[in-house]
């Protein structure tokens, strides 16, 4: 197998060893990769490639071959049970992806021109592939092992191995994607990587889907009132996401700031709230509770991505905090919906919310700072229609999907040829800032 350069359209075999297109989103370990996956792979054939996404296959009446959209194609391998396993427990499997990839173009004579690695345990396969293969790789991470252990130390469930599997993967690559300055910071003081080869290209939101509505009528189709102030979580119920933090500062906004509000709070493992299949909901209730302010609280569980512009659209303010968040897309698709966010100022957040013009950034696990800038938005209802107009227009100019792909397939061009242009799209400046 090698490089086809001499045809119009190449081929490119993304690698995403846990993330499916196929998965629904909002789950454990599904999230914000299998976004990336779906919209990148999707919006890569406008611009000259056909994607096949090798992922494993976790149901057993899945095909193992699925036409996903014009040009993109689903592999789903035989590597492991055809069930769901925990991404942290499928690292001994990775040989068997690898060798699973090498039957599949061998026995469809699929030739590739690259390879593009999601993840760290798919990065170790498509570096080794790429040798194989004599074609280029592009890696991207979606986290880092070092940042995951120093922000969750004993939390931490990744293999042991991860880290210096990370570091094979950097040497072994031909370019690696960072989504965000922060990233590109951690990948060369944290693991040495050449900054010529670490490439910033920030991940993105599909602003059809995610779209300004009315908030009445949003608020008419989920059942909220439309005569109180709400500020809306949506997202993983996880700790380290800190949607407890949100709670505290809810009691302080309700507490020292006499500003009553609801809190919205959307995700989970279910449908419906359950605090038996998502524990950290009931961490959530009994907090509340102990605060008494569990009157303050709805629960909406998990929803699907075409339901969730609703519940953007319907809050006053989007809220996330997470200790940290290597780029996080939820800030962007409540941005597109045009709704302000209040985000921690970590990694990614720090890069798409544009303090003071589309939001506001406050520090982690500092419920009184978060208080303060609820308060600050929440009390001055042209100012948030000033920032959601921001917020949308901002994710227009800088955070699209389409963008997304075309600074990729450039990436792409330049390694498939065998030159590495140092052009405007690969400067590592953050976005410009929008007038607010």
């Amino acid at each position: 197998m090698g490089v086809t350069s001499t045809v119009t359209r190449r081929r490119v075999a993304f690698l995403s060893e846990h993330a499916s297109p196929l998965a629904l989103l909002g789950s454990v370990d599904a999230g914000g990769q299998n976004v990336y996956v779906d919209e990148v792979s999707r919006n890569l054939v406008r611009h000259g490639y056909t994607v096949d996404v090798f992922t494993r296959r976790d149901n057993r009446d899945t095909p193992c071959v699925v036409e996903w959209a014009p040009g993109v194609r689903v592999i789903n391998l035989d590597v492991g049970p055809p069930s769901f396993v925990p991404k942290d427990d499928l690292w001994p499997l990775m040989p068997a992806f690898q060798d699973a990839i090498e039957r599949f173009a061998d026995q469809t004579r699929t030739r590739y021109d690259l390879i593009h690695g999601n993840f760290w345990m798919s990065g170790w396969v498509a570096g080794r592939l790429g040798k194989r293969f004599g074609i280029p790789v592009v890696q991207i991470f979606h986290a880092t092992g070092r940042t995951k252990r120093r922000h969750q130390q004993d939390a931490d469930t990744s293999p042991s191995e991860r880290i210096t599997i990370e570091h094979e993967v950097i040497r072994s690559v031909d370019r690696i994607i960072a989504q965000c300055p922060a990233e590109q910071t951690e990948l060369v003081a944290d693991y040495g990587a050449d900054p010529s080869t670490v490439v910033v290209i920030p991940s993105a939101v599909n602003t059809e889907r995610y779209r300004p509505v009315d908030m009445a009528q949003a608020r008419q189709r989920i059942g909220l009132p439309n005569d109180e102030l709400v500020i809306g979580y949506v997202g993983r119920m996880l700790p380290r996401k800190d949607p407890r933090n949100i709670v505290r500062a809810l009691a302080i906004l309700n507490r020292e700031f006499a500003s009553p509000a609801t809190l919205l709070l959307v995700g989970g493992e279910t449908r419906d709230p359950d605090p038996v299949a998502t524990p950290e909901i009931g961490e959530i209730q009994q907090l509340a509770s102990d605060l008494g302010i569990a009157d303050r609280l709805h629960f909406t569980g998990k929803r699907q991505p075409d339901e969730l512009r609703d519940y953007y659209s319907a809050v006053d303010v989007a809220v996330t905090t997470p200790w940290y968040e290597p780029f996080g897309l939820t800030p962007l698709e409540a941005m597109a919906c045009g709704t302000p966010v209040v985000g921690s100022d970590v990694g990614g957040i720090s890069y798409t919310v544009a303090d003071g013009e589309t939001g506001l950034l406050v520090p982690p696990r500092d419920p009184h700072a978060l208080a303060r800038a609820l308060h600050t938005i929440l009390s001055d209802a042209t100012r948030r229609a000033r920032m959601g107009r921001a917020a949308r227009l901002r994710v227009e100019r800088e955070f699209t999907w389409d963008t997304v792909a075309r600074r990729t397939a450039t990436l792409y061009d330049d390694l498939v040829v065998g030159r590495f242009a140092g052009t405007d799209l690969y400067t590592n400046a953050p976005p410009s800032r929008v007038a607010s």
